[in-house]
Protein backbone atom coordinates (compact mmCIF):
# COMPACT_ATOMS: atom_id res chain seq x y z
CA UNK A 1 0.00 0.00 0.00
CA UNK A 2 3.18 2.53 0.67
CA UNK A 3 4.38 1.96 -2.78
CA UNK A 4 0.65 2.80 -3.90
CA UNK A 5 1.17 6.04 -2.13
CA UNK A 6 4.05 6.97 -3.15
CA UNK A 7 3.07 6.12 -7.24
CA UNK A 8 -0.01 8.78 -6.66
CA UNK A 9 2.38 11.29 -4.87
CA UNK A 10 4.89 11.38 -7.41
CA UNK A 11 4.21 14.41 -9.91
CA UNK A 12 5.12 12.01 -12.76
CA UNK A 13 1.84 10.34 -12.01
CA UNK A 14 -0.63 11.14 -15.24
CA UNK A 15 -3.65 12.27 -12.66
CA UNK A 16 -3.36 15.84 -13.71
CA UNK A 17 -2.40 17.37 -10.64
CA UNK A 18 0.55 19.12 -12.07
CA UNK A 19 -1.80 21.65 -14.27
CA UNK A 20 -3.06 22.77 -10.77
CA UNK A 21 -1.33 25.47 -8.61
CA UNK A 22 -3.70 25.12 -5.38
CA UNK A 23 -4.35 28.96 -5.17
CA UNK A 24 -0.53 29.51 -5.54
CA UNK A 25 -0.88 31.64 -9.05
CA UNK A 26 -3.42 34.12 -7.96
CA UNK A 27 -1.59 34.13 -4.70
CA UNK A 28 1.32 34.94 -6.66
CA UNK A 29 -0.05 37.28 -8.93
CA UNK A 30 -1.69 39.04 -6.35
CA UNK A 31 2.18 40.13 -4.76
CA UNK A 32 1.26 37.97 -1.51
CA UNK A 33 3.88 35.11 -2.60
CA UNK A 34 6.99 36.76 -3.54
CA UNK A 35 9.90 34.64 -1.94
CA UNK A 36 10.55 31.45 0.11
CA UNK A 37 9.14 33.53 3.62
CA UNK A 38 6.22 33.72 2.17
CA UNK A 39 5.72 30.58 0.42
CA UNK A 40 6.26 29.23 3.84
CA UNK A 41 3.69 30.66 5.43
CA UNK A 42 0.92 29.76 2.29
CA UNK A 43 2.01 26.19 2.28
CA UNK A 44 1.61 26.22 6.22
CA UNK A 45 -1.57 27.72 6.13
CA UNK A 46 -2.64 25.70 2.95
CA UNK A 47 -1.51 22.58 5.01
CA UNK A 48 -3.80 22.95 7.97
CA UNK A 49 -6.65 24.19 5.82
CA UNK A 50 -6.99 22.09 2.56
CA UNK A 51 -4.60 19.48 3.02
CA UNK A 52 -6.44 18.43 6.23
CA UNK A 53 -9.90 18.90 4.92
CA UNK A 54 -8.53 16.62 1.92
CA UNK A 55 -6.58 14.16 4.28
CA UNK A 56 -9.44 13.71 6.73
CA UNK A 57 -12.13 12.61 3.14
CA UNK A 58 -9.06 10.06 2.28
CA UNK A 59 -8.94 8.78 5.31
CA UNK A 60 -12.78 8.09 5.19
CA UNK A 61 -12.75 6.86 2.12
CA UNK A 62 -9.88 4.34 2.87
CA UNK A 63 -11.54 3.11 6.07
CA UNK A 64 -14.85 2.14 3.86
CA UNK A 65 -17.01 4.53 4.63
CA UNK A 66 -19.85 5.42 2.63
CA UNK A 67 -18.63 6.89 -1.07
CA UNK A 68 -21.85 8.85 -1.85
CA UNK A 69 -22.37 10.46 1.26
CA UNK A 70 -18.58 11.25 1.63
CA UNK A 71 -18.71 13.06 -1.81
CA UNK A 72 -21.58 15.13 -0.66
CA UNK A 73 -19.81 16.07 2.64
CA UNK A 74 -16.52 17.47 1.04
CA UNK A 75 -18.94 19.68 -1.45
CA UNK A 76 -20.59 20.88 1.40
CA UNK A 77 -17.33 22.19 2.70
CA UNK A 78 -15.80 23.60 -0.17
CA UNK A 79 -18.02 26.53 -0.69
CA UNK A 80 -16.31 27.85 -3.89
CA UNK A 81 -17.15 26.54 -7.03
CA UNK A 82 -13.89 27.02 -8.65
CA UNK A 83 -12.29 24.89 -5.50
CA UNK A 84 -15.01 22.09 -6.24
CA UNK A 85 -14.38 21.85 -10.22
CA UNK A 86 -10.83 21.67 -9.13
CA UNK A 87 -11.28 18.84 -6.78
CA UNK A 88 -13.74 16.79 -9.15
CA UNK A 89 -10.65 17.45 -12.40
CA UNK A 90 -7.89 16.41 -10.29
CA UNK A 91 -10.28 13.04 -9.16
CA UNK A 92 -11.35 12.48 -12.43
CA UNK A 93 -8.08 12.40 -14.00
CA UNK A 94 -6.83 10.34 -10.96
CA UNK A 95 -9.59 8.07 -11.69
CA UNK A 96 -8.36 7.39 -14.81
CA UNK A 97 -5.20 6.12 -14.46
CA UNK A 98 -6.09 4.25 -11.40
CA UNK A 99 -8.19 2.12 -13.02
CA UNK A 100 -5.28 1.20 -16.07
CA UNK A 101 -3.26 0.76 -12.46
CA UNK A 102 -5.56 -0.74 -9.76
CA UNK A 103 -8.91 -1.94 -11.12
CA UNK A 104 -11.18 -2.69 -8.75
CA UNK A 105 -14.97 -2.74 -7.82
CA UNK A 106 -15.06 0.02 -5.13
CA UNK A 107 -13.27 2.25 -7.70
CA UNK A 108 -16.55 1.99 -9.80
CA UNK A 109 -18.22 2.66 -6.52
CA UNK A 110 -16.96 6.17 -6.66
CA UNK A 111 -19.72 9.26 -7.66
CA UNK A 112 -19.53 10.30 -10.91
CA UNK A 113 -16.78 13.27 -11.09
CA UNK A 114 -15.33 12.23 -7.73
CA UNK A 115 -13.58 14.42 -5.32
CA UNK A 116 -9.66 14.18 -5.59
CA UNK A 117 -9.34 12.65 -2.45
CA UNK A 118 -11.91 10.29 -2.34
CA UNK A 119 -10.29 8.40 -5.87
CA UNK A 120 -6.93 8.75 -3.30
CA UNK A 121 -8.43 6.49 -0.24
CA UNK A 122 -9.91 3.85 -2.71
CA UNK A 123 -6.64 3.54 -3.99
CA UNK A 124 -4.50 3.27 -1.12
CA UNK A 125 -7.02 1.58 1.09
CA UNK A 126 -5.16 2.13 4.70
CA UNK A 127 -6.53 5.68 6.16
CA UNK A 128 -2.83 7.16 7.42
CA UNK A 129 -1.44 6.77 4.36
CA UNK A 130 -3.91 7.73 2.63
CA UNK A 131 -4.18 10.84 4.72
CA UNK A 132 -0.46 11.16 4.33
CA UNK A 133 -0.74 10.97 0.75
CA UNK A 134 -3.63 13.56 0.53
CA UNK A 135 -1.59 16.16 3.18
CA UNK A 136 1.16 15.98 1.05
CA UNK A 137 -0.16 16.72 -2.61
CA UNK A 138 -2.02 19.34 -0.70
CA UNK A 139 1.73 21.26 -0.48
CA UNK A 140 3.91 19.57 -3.18
CA UNK A 141 1.84 21.04 -5.98
CA UNK A 142 1.88 24.64 -4.66
CA UNK A 143 5.69 24.41 -4.18
CA UNK A 144 6.27 23.02 -7.64
CA UNK A 145 4.41 25.90 -8.94
CA UNK A 146 6.30 28.79 -7.13
CA UNK A 147 9.38 27.18 -8.88
CA UNK A 148 7.40 27.96 -12.11
CA UNK A 149 5.99 30.53 -11.45
CA UNK A 150 8.38 32.74 -9.26
CA UNK A 151 11.96 30.90 -10.45
CA UNK A 152 12.39 30.29 -6.55
CA UNK A 153 15.58 28.07 -5.45
CA UNK A 154 14.11 24.16 -5.57
CA UNK A 155 16.49 23.64 -3.33
CA UNK A 156 14.88 25.88 -1.20
CA UNK A 157 11.11 25.23 -1.48
CA UNK A 158 11.82 21.01 -1.46
CA UNK A 159 13.58 22.39 2.37
CA UNK A 160 10.27 23.93 3.11
CA UNK A 161 7.99 21.06 2.16
CA UNK A 162 10.31 18.84 4.56
CA UNK A 163 9.97 21.38 7.33
CA UNK A 164 6.09 20.96 7.24
CA UNK A 165 3.80 19.15 10.08
CA UNK A 166 2.62 16.92 7.08
CA UNK A 167 2.68 13.70 9.01
CA UNK A 168 0.86 15.53 11.87
CA UNK A 169 -2.13 16.65 10.09
CA UNK A 170 -2.20 13.23 8.56
CA UNK A 171 -2.39 11.39 11.82
CA UNK A 172 -5.01 14.32 13.26
CA UNK A 173 -6.99 13.87 9.42
CA UNK A 174 -7.61 9.81 10.73
CA UNK A 175 -9.34 11.11 13.91
CA UNK A 176 -12.11 12.95 12.62
CA UNK A 177 -13.84 14.32 9.27
CA UNK A 178 -13.17 17.73 9.41
CA UNK A 179 -15.31 20.61 9.15
CA UNK A 180 -12.97 23.73 8.98
CA UNK A 181 -12.62 26.04 5.54
CA UNK A 182 -9.93 28.08 3.83
CA UNK A 183 -11.84 31.11 3.27
CA UNK A 184 -8.23 33.11 1.52
CA UNK A 185 -7.82 30.33 -0.81
CA UNK A 186 -11.70 29.93 -1.30
CA UNK A 187 -11.45 33.65 -2.29
CA UNK A 188 -8.17 33.02 -4.73
CA UNK A 189 -9.61 30.57 -6.17
CA UNK A 190 -13.11 32.28 -7.27
CA UNK A 191 -10.54 35.54 -8.48
CA UNK A 192 -8.34 33.11 -10.34
CA UNK A 193 -11.16 31.52 -12.56
CA UNK A 194 -12.24 34.87 -13.38
CA UNK A 195 -9.13 35.87 -14.35
CA UNK A 196 -8.49 37.41 -18.02
CA UNK A 197 -5.16 36.63 -19.95
CA UNK A 198 -2.55 33.95 -19.78
CA UNK A 199 -2.21 31.73 -16.95
CA UNK A 200 -0.31 28.67 -16.06
CA UNK A 201 -2.56 26.67 -14.12
CA UNK A 202 -5.78 25.70 -14.15
CA UNK A 203 -6.20 26.59 -10.70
Amino acid sequence: MMLTALILADSRFPGGGHVHSGGLEEAAARGLVVDEPSLRSFLHGRLLGAGLLAAGFAAAAARGEDLAMLDAELDARTPSPAQRAASRAQGRGMLRAARRAWPSARLEALPRDPHQPLVIGVVVGEPFEAALTCAYLAVSGPASAAVRLLGLDPFGVNAIVASLAVEDVASRACKELPALGSPALDLLAEAHDRREGVRLFGS
